[in-house]
C-alpha cells in the first residue's frame, strides 16, 4: 500500500470515531422539562360604591415630630421687702465701728482723750471731717458718764445717716411716657451689674422694664446686660461696638415709649473721673434723652470699698450730671461704712440703694435706721 493510500484510511477512521463518540455523548444529555403552556390571568371584579373609591398606596412611616425647644423660664426675683432682713447679718464688717465707739463712750470718765478716740474711730470709718466733728459735738453735749450710751448714740448715727431724705425711686412717668432712669459711673464699681440687679428690683415690684445697653465702648458690657435682662423678661436695646452712646440711649427712651414700658434702665459707659471729654459726652447721652422728656433718675454708682477716693468720682459727675440718687455696692465688704454719710454730705443726695453681696438680688433699698442696727450689731 503506497503512502497516500494510507493517509486516505487514517483520515477515514479519525471521521468515523469521531462521529460514534459525538452520537454518544448527546444520549447521555438530560432534556430540558417543557414549560406549561401561557395562560391569561384571572382577574376579580369587585363592584364599588361611586364615591367611596379611595387608592391604597404605600404610606411611608411618619417622621417623629422634632420636640420643641423649652421656653426658658423667667426667674422671679426675689420681693424687696426681704432682702432688707439680711442687711443686718450681711454688714458683720461694720459693727467693729459701733462697737467701738459703745466701748468709748461706755468709760467711766469721759476725757478729752476719750473723745479724741471717738473722733480717730469715726475718721478711720471714712465718716469725714464735719461730720465726724458735729457727732462729737452733739455726743459731748448730751451724753454724761453712765449715762444710756447705746441710745443715744444710736439716735445720733441714725440722725447723722438722715432719716428724713427721699430715698424713693422715681420711677413713675408722666403722660403716659416711662420713667428714664439713668445709671453712671467708673469702671470697676459694680455698675452694669447694678443696672441688672436693678431691673430685677422692678420687676420684682411689678414694674414693666426695658435696657438700654448704651455703655458702648466696652463689647462686655451689652452682652451682660443682655444676660441680666433674659432672666427676668427684659429687653434689651443695643448698637454697635464702638457706636454713639447717645444714639442708643435715644433709641432705648423711644422703643419704650412706643412699647408701653414703666421703666427704661439706661447703662452708660464707665468713665474714667479725668477724662474730661469722656465726662462731656455723658452729659450728651442725657441732653439727647431729655429731648423726648425728662429724666427722672440719675444714679450715680460707687464702691464703698474705695473709701474717700469714691468723693472725687462723686465730685466729677455731678458736675457733669444732676445726680439724684448714690447707689453704694460692696457695703458688705468694707469696716469703713461711714461712707455713707460722707457722700450724702457732698453731693446733697441719699444713698438710694446698697449691695449686699454677688447674690442675683442682693440689692436692696437703703434703710437709715437698719444700718445703724446693724453697725451697732442690734
Amino acid at each position: 500500500m503506497d503512502t497516500l493510500t494510507l493517509v486516505a484510511v487514517i483520515a477515514v477512521v479519525s471521521v468515523v470515531v469521531l462521529a460514534l463518540a459525538t452520537t454518544a455523548l448527546l444520549r447521555r444529555r438530560p432534556r430540558k422539562a417543557a414549560l406549561p403552556p401561557l395562560t391569561e390571568p384571572t382577574v376579580e371584579r369587585v363592584d364599588v360604591p361611586s364615591g367611596d373609591v379611595k387608592v391604597l398606596t404605600p404610606e411611608a412611616p411618619e417622621a417623629p415630630e422634632a420636640p420643641e425647644a423649652p421656653e426658658a423660664e423667667l426667674e422671679r426675683p426675689e420681693p424687696v421687702a426681704g432682702r432688707l432682713a439680711r442687711l443686718r447679718t450681711r454688714l458683720a464688717g461694720q459693727r467693729s465701728l459701733g462697737r467701738g465707739l459703745l466701748g468709748l463712750l461706755s468709760r467711766d470718765t469721759l476725757d478729752e482723750e476719750t473723745w479724741e478716740e471717738v473722733e480717730d474711730t469715726l475718721l478711720t470709718a471714712d465718716v469725714g471731717v464735719g461730720p465726724t466733728q458735729e457727732l462729737v459735738e452733739r455726743l459731748r453735749t448730751r451724753l454724761t458718764a453712765g449715762g444710756d450710751a447705746h441710745a443715744l448714740l444710736r439716735e445720733e448715727l441714725v440722725t447723722l445717716v438722715g432719716p428724713d431724705l427721699d430715698r424713693s425711686l422715681q420711677t413713675q412717668g408722666g403722660d403716659g411716657r416711662p420713667a428714664v432712669v439713668l445709671v453712671v459711673g467708673v469702671n470697676g464699681t459694680g455698675k452694669t451689674t447694678s443696672v441688672g440687679k436693678l431691673a430685677r428690683v422692678l420687676v420684682a415690684d411689678g414694674r414693666s422694664v426695658l435696657l438700654g445697653a448704651a455703655d458702648t465702648f466696652r463689647a462686655a458690657a451689652a452682652d451682660q446686660l443682655q444676660t441680666w435682662g433674659e432672666r427676668v423678661g427684659a429687653p434689651v436695646v443695643r448698637g454697635p461696638e464702638g457706636g454713639d452712646p447717645a444714639s442708643v440711649a435715644f433709641d432705648a427712651v423711644k422703643q419704650g415709649a412706643d412699647g408701653g414700658y414703666d421703666v427704661v434702665l439706661v447703662d452708660t459707659a464707665g468713665r474714667l473721673q479725668n477724662k474730661v471729654g469722656l465726662m462731656d459726652e455723658l452729659g450728651k447721652v442725657k441732653r439727647v434723652v431729655e429731648k423726648q422728656g425728662p429724666v427722672d433718675e440719675v444714679l450715680l454708682v460707687l464702691d464703698a470699698t474705695t473709701g474717700q477716693n469714691g468723693l472725687v468720682q462723686a465730685r466729677v459727675f455731678a458736675e457733669a450730671v444732676d445726680v439724684t440718687g448714690i447707689v453704694l455696692t460692696k457695703l458688705d465688704g468694707t469696716a469703713k461704712g461711714g461712707i455713707v454719710v460722707a457722700v450724702q454730705r457732698e453731693l446733697g443726695v441719699p444713698v438710694k440703694l446698697v449691695g449686699l453681696g454677688e447674690g442675683a438680688d442682693d440689692l436692696a433699698p437703703f434703710d437709715p435706721e437698719v444700718f445703724v442696727d446693724a453697725l451697732l450689731g442690734d
